[in-house]
Protein backbone atom coordinates (compact mmCIF):
# COMPACT_ATOMS: atom_id res chain seq x y z
CA UNK A 1 0.00 0.00 0.00
CA UNK A 2 2.80 2.36 0.92
CA UNK A 3 4.66 1.67 -2.34
CA UNK A 4 1.51 2.60 -4.30
CA UNK A 5 0.86 5.85 -2.43
CA UNK A 6 4.42 7.13 -2.64
CA UNK A 7 4.45 7.77 -6.45
CA UNK A 8 1.06 9.51 -6.19
CA UNK A 9 2.29 11.71 -3.36
CA UNK A 10 5.58 12.46 -5.14
CA UNK A 11 4.03 13.49 -8.43
CA UNK A 12 1.33 15.49 -6.67
CA UNK A 13 3.96 17.51 -4.81
CA UNK A 14 5.97 18.00 -8.01
CA UNK A 15 2.88 19.14 -9.91
CA UNK A 16 1.86 21.61 -7.20
CA UNK A 17 5.38 22.99 -7.00
CA UNK A 18 5.56 23.33 -10.80
CA UNK A 19 2.28 25.25 -10.78
CA UNK A 20 3.55 27.46 -7.96
CA UNK A 21 6.75 28.27 -9.90
CA UNK A 22 5.26 28.59 -13.38
CA UNK A 23 2.06 30.38 -12.29
CA UNK A 24 3.55 33.90 -12.03
CA UNK A 25 5.23 33.54 -15.41
CA UNK A 26 2.01 32.41 -17.09
CA UNK A 27 0.14 35.27 -15.43
CA UNK A 28 2.76 37.77 -16.63
CA UNK A 29 2.64 36.28 -20.12
CA UNK A 30 -1.12 36.71 -20.44
CA UNK A 31 -0.99 40.19 -18.89
CA UNK A 32 1.74 41.33 -21.30
CA UNK A 33 -0.66 40.80 -24.21
CA UNK A 34 -3.52 42.78 -22.67
CA UNK A 35 -4.43 46.44 -22.70
CA UNK A 36 -6.05 48.59 -20.04
CA UNK A 37 -9.49 47.11 -20.75
CA UNK A 38 -8.18 43.56 -20.60
CA UNK A 39 -6.49 44.16 -17.24
CA UNK A 40 -9.40 46.01 -15.63
CA UNK A 41 -11.96 43.56 -16.94
CA UNK A 42 -11.12 40.91 -14.35
CA UNK A 43 -9.09 37.72 -14.39
CA UNK A 44 -8.92 36.30 -17.91
CA UNK A 45 -6.57 33.68 -19.26
CA UNK A 46 -7.54 32.55 -22.77
CA UNK A 47 -6.64 34.93 -25.62
CA UNK A 48 -9.30 35.64 -28.26
CA UNK A 49 -11.85 33.79 -26.12
CA UNK A 50 -11.73 35.89 -22.94
CA UNK A 51 -9.77 38.93 -24.13
CA UNK A 52 -8.40 40.40 -27.34
CA UNK A 53 -4.60 40.12 -27.32
CA UNK A 54 -2.46 43.13 -28.20
CA UNK A 55 1.27 43.81 -28.41
CA UNK A 56 0.99 47.28 -26.84
CA UNK A 57 2.94 46.22 -23.75
CA UNK A 58 5.79 44.78 -25.80
CA UNK A 59 5.83 47.81 -28.09
CA UNK A 60 6.08 50.13 -25.08
CA UNK A 61 9.27 48.52 -23.73
CA UNK A 62 11.03 49.22 -27.01
CA UNK A 63 10.35 52.95 -27.03
CA UNK A 64 6.64 53.03 -27.75
CA UNK A 65 4.29 55.73 -26.52
CA UNK A 66 4.11 55.84 -22.73
CA UNK A 67 6.92 53.35 -22.33
CA UNK A 68 10.71 53.28 -22.15
CA UNK A 69 13.39 51.86 -24.41
CA UNK A 70 14.97 48.97 -22.53
CA UNK A 71 17.66 48.10 -25.07
CA UNK A 72 20.39 50.40 -23.69
CA UNK A 73 19.68 49.35 -20.07
CA UNK A 74 19.75 45.74 -21.31
CA UNK A 75 23.20 46.30 -22.85
CA UNK A 76 24.43 48.01 -19.67
CA UNK A 77 23.22 45.11 -17.52
CA UNK A 78 24.85 42.61 -19.87
CA UNK A 79 28.21 44.44 -19.78
CA UNK A 80 28.22 44.77 -16.00
CA UNK A 81 27.06 41.19 -15.39
CA UNK A 82 29.43 39.52 -17.87
CA UNK A 83 32.47 41.56 -16.84
CA UNK A 84 31.86 41.22 -13.09
CA UNK A 85 31.08 37.50 -13.35
CA UNK A 86 34.19 36.78 -15.42
CA UNK A 87 36.47 38.68 -13.04
CA UNK A 88 34.83 37.06 -10.01
CA UNK A 89 35.23 33.57 -11.50
CA UNK A 90 38.92 34.09 -12.29
CA UNK A 91 39.85 35.58 -8.92
CA UNK A 92 37.44 33.35 -6.99
CA UNK A 93 38.76 30.14 -8.60
CA UNK A 94 42.36 31.06 -7.85
CA UNK A 95 41.53 31.90 -4.23
CA UNK A 96 39.38 28.80 -3.82
CA UNK A 97 42.07 26.50 -5.22
CA UNK A 98 44.66 27.93 -2.82
CA UNK A 99 42.29 27.55 0.13
CA UNK A 100 41.47 23.98 -0.91
CA UNK A 101 45.00 22.70 -1.54
CA UNK A 102 47.18 24.71 0.88
CA UNK A 103 47.02 25.45 4.57
CA UNK A 104 47.24 29.06 5.72
CA UNK A 105 47.65 30.25 9.28
CA UNK A 106 47.92 33.86 10.46
CA UNK A 107 47.93 33.67 14.24
CA UNK A 108 44.60 32.06 15.12
CA UNK A 109 43.18 32.65 11.61
CA UNK A 110 43.04 29.48 9.52
CA UNK A 111 41.56 28.42 6.16
CA UNK A 112 38.07 27.96 7.56
CA UNK A 113 38.18 31.48 9.01
CA UNK A 114 39.27 32.94 5.67
CA UNK A 115 36.45 31.12 3.88
CA UNK A 116 33.96 32.38 6.45
CA UNK A 117 35.29 35.91 5.93
CA UNK A 118 34.40 35.65 2.25
CA UNK A 119 30.94 34.27 3.00
CA UNK A 120 30.34 36.91 5.67
CA UNK A 121 30.49 39.61 3.00
CA UNK A 122 27.12 38.33 1.78
CA UNK A 123 25.66 38.34 5.30
CA UNK A 124 25.86 42.10 5.73
CA UNK A 125 22.80 44.05 4.52
CA UNK A 126 23.52 45.96 1.28
CA UNK A 127 22.56 49.26 2.92
CA UNK A 128 25.61 48.92 5.19
CA UNK A 129 27.95 48.91 2.19
CA UNK A 130 26.31 51.44 -0.10
CA UNK A 131 27.65 54.55 1.69
CA UNK A 132 31.33 53.38 1.68
CA UNK A 133 30.95 52.35 -1.96
CA UNK A 134 29.40 55.72 -2.78
CA UNK A 135 32.27 57.73 -1.29
CA UNK A 136 34.88 55.38 -2.77
CA UNK A 137 33.49 55.76 -6.29
CA UNK A 138 33.05 59.49 -5.81
CA UNK A 139 36.69 59.84 -4.70
CA UNK A 140 37.95 57.84 -7.70
CA UNK A 141 35.66 59.59 -10.20
CA UNK A 142 33.83 56.35 -11.03
CA UNK A 143 30.43 57.31 -9.66
CA UNK A 144 27.66 56.83 -12.23
CA UNK A 145 29.90 54.81 -14.57
CA UNK A 146 29.82 51.25 -15.84
CA UNK A 147 33.37 50.63 -14.59
CA UNK A 148 32.44 51.72 -11.08
CA UNK A 149 29.39 49.47 -11.12
CA UNK A 150 31.51 46.56 -12.34
CA UNK A 151 33.96 47.03 -9.44
CA UNK A 152 31.13 47.09 -6.88
CA UNK A 153 29.48 44.05 -8.47
CA UNK A 154 32.77 42.13 -8.35
CA UNK A 155 32.96 42.83 -4.63
CA UNK A 156 29.48 41.32 -4.28
CA UNK A 157 30.02 38.28 -6.51
CA UNK A 158 33.54 37.28 -5.47
CA UNK A 159 32.42 35.71 -2.14
CA UNK A 160 29.89 33.58 -4.03
CA UNK A 161 32.55 32.30 -6.45
CA UNK A 162 34.98 31.49 -3.65
CA UNK A 163 32.33 29.73 -1.56
CA UNK A 164 31.10 27.53 -4.42
CA UNK A 165 34.53 26.68 -5.84
CA UNK A 166 36.16 25.82 -2.50
CA UNK A 167 33.53 23.18 -1.91
CA UNK A 168 33.95 21.80 -5.41
CA UNK A 169 37.76 21.76 -5.37
CA UNK A 170 37.59 19.85 -2.08
CA UNK A 171 35.79 17.10 -4.00
CA UNK A 172 38.37 16.91 -6.80
CA UNK A 173 40.85 14.07 -6.07
CA UNK A 174 44.28 15.31 -5.03
CA UNK A 175 45.77 12.54 -7.15
CA UNK A 176 45.08 14.75 -10.18
CA UNK A 177 47.38 17.41 -8.75
CA UNK A 178 50.04 14.84 -7.97
CA UNK A 179 49.96 13.34 -11.46
CA UNK A 180 50.23 16.79 -13.04
CA UNK A 181 53.22 17.68 -10.86
CA UNK A 182 54.88 14.35 -11.73
CA UNK A 183 54.53 15.38 -15.37
CA UNK A 184 56.49 18.55 -14.61
CA UNK A 185 53.70 21.07 -13.99
CA UNK A 186 54.05 23.80 -11.40
CA UNK A 187 51.19 24.82 -9.09
CA UNK A 188 49.71 27.31 -11.55
CA UNK A 189 50.07 24.95 -14.52
CA UNK A 190 48.47 22.19 -12.46
CA UNK A 191 45.55 24.47 -11.72
CA UNK A 192 45.08 25.54 -15.36
CA UNK A 193 45.83 22.29 -17.18
CA UNK A 194 44.61 19.63 -14.78
CA UNK A 195 42.11 21.07 -12.29
CA UNK A 196 40.07 23.54 -14.34
CA UNK A 197 39.25 21.06 -17.15
CA UNK A 198 37.83 18.73 -14.49
CA UNK A 199 35.97 21.52 -12.70
CA UNK A 200 33.51 22.51 -15.41
CA UNK A 201 30.39 21.65 -13.33
CA UNK A 202 31.63 23.74 -10.40
CA UNK A 203 32.56 26.64 -12.66
CA UNK A 204 29.13 26.42 -14.28
CA UNK A 205 27.32 26.55 -10.95
CA UNK A 206 29.47 29.45 -9.74
CA UNK A 207 28.94 31.28 -13.03
CA UNK A 208 25.17 30.79 -12.82
CA UNK A 209 25.08 32.18 -9.28
CA UNK A 210 27.22 35.16 -10.30
CA UNK A 211 25.15 35.91 -13.39
CA UNK A 212 21.84 35.65 -11.54
CA UNK A 213 22.93 37.88 -8.65
CA UNK A 214 24.68 40.33 -10.94
CA UNK A 215 21.82 40.56 -13.43
CA UNK A 216 19.16 41.03 -10.77
CA UNK A 217 21.03 43.62 -8.70
CA UNK A 218 18.92 46.74 -8.30
CA UNK A 219 19.90 48.34 -5.02
CA UNK A 220 23.52 49.24 -5.80
CA UNK A 221 22.75 50.21 -9.38
CA UNK A 222 19.97 52.46 -8.12
CA UNK A 223 22.16 54.15 -5.49
CA UNK A 224 25.43 54.39 -7.39
CA UNK A 225 24.19 55.45 -10.85
CA UNK A 226 21.99 58.39 -11.77
CA UNK A 227 21.76 59.70 -15.36
CA UNK A 228 24.68 58.30 -17.36
CA UNK A 229 24.12 54.60 -16.61
CA UNK A 230 20.87 52.71 -16.16
CA UNK A 231 20.54 48.94 -15.81
CA UNK A 232 17.57 46.81 -16.80
CA UNK A 233 16.07 46.47 -13.28
CA UNK A 234 16.13 50.26 -13.01
CA UNK A 235 14.40 50.61 -16.36
CA UNK A 236 11.67 48.18 -15.28
CA UNK A 237 11.07 50.11 -12.04
CA UNK A 238 10.96 53.35 -14.04
CA UNK A 239 7.82 52.05 -15.74
CA UNK A 240 5.94 52.21 -12.44
CA UNK A 241 3.65 55.13 -11.78
CA UNK A 242 0.55 56.08 -9.78
CA UNK A 243 -1.44 53.90 -12.21
CA UNK A 244 0.97 51.07 -13.11
CA UNK A 245 0.83 49.91 -16.76
CA UNK A 246 0.64 46.22 -15.85
CA UNK A 247 0.84 45.08 -19.48
CA UNK A 248 4.12 46.98 -19.98
CA UNK A 249 5.53 45.91 -16.62
CA UNK A 250 4.74 42.28 -17.39
CA UNK A 251 6.41 42.48 -20.80
CA UNK A 252 9.50 44.14 -19.29
CA UNK A 253 9.70 41.53 -16.52
CA UNK A 254 9.53 38.67 -19.03
CA UNK A 255 12.08 40.37 -21.26
CA UNK A 256 14.42 40.74 -18.29
CA UNK A 257 14.17 37.14 -17.11
CA UNK A 258 14.44 35.55 -20.57
CA UNK A 259 18.28 35.67 -20.80
CA UNK A 260 18.60 33.86 -17.46
CA UNK A 261 16.15 31.15 -18.53
CA UNK A 262 17.93 30.62 -21.85
CA UNK A 263 21.31 30.51 -20.10
CA UNK A 264 20.06 27.96 -17.56
CA UNK A 265 18.72 25.73 -20.35
CA UNK A 266 21.99 26.03 -22.24
CA UNK A 267 24.32 25.09 -19.36
CA UNK A 268 22.10 22.47 -17.72
CA UNK A 269 24.09 19.61 -19.23
CA UNK A 270 27.28 20.88 -17.57
CA UNK A 271 25.85 20.63 -14.06
CA UNK A 272 26.66 16.93 -13.68
CA UNK A 273 29.78 15.88 -11.80
CA UNK A 274 30.16 12.84 -14.02
CA UNK A 275 33.06 14.33 -15.97
CA UNK A 276 35.37 13.53 -13.04
CA UNK A 277 34.98 9.80 -13.67
CA UNK A 278 38.16 8.44 -15.19
CA UNK A 279 40.18 11.55 -14.41
CA UNK A 280 42.51 9.58 -12.15
CA UNK A 281 44.49 6.95 -13.98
Amino acid sequence: MRSRLYPIFKYTVITLWACFVAGPFLWAMTTSFKDVNGVQGGATYLPWLQYEPTVTGWRNIFGGAGGVDVMQPFVNSAIVTIAASAISLVLGSLAAYALSRYRFKFGFVKNSDIIFFFVSQRIMPPVVLVIPFFYLLQWTGLLDTILGLVIVTVALLLPIAVWVMVDFFNGVPREIDEMAMLDGCGPFQTFVRAILPNSLPGLTVAAMFCVVFGWNDFFFAFRLTFTEVQTLPQAVVALNSSIPPWWTLSAAALFGVTPLVLLALRVERYLSKGNLSGAVR
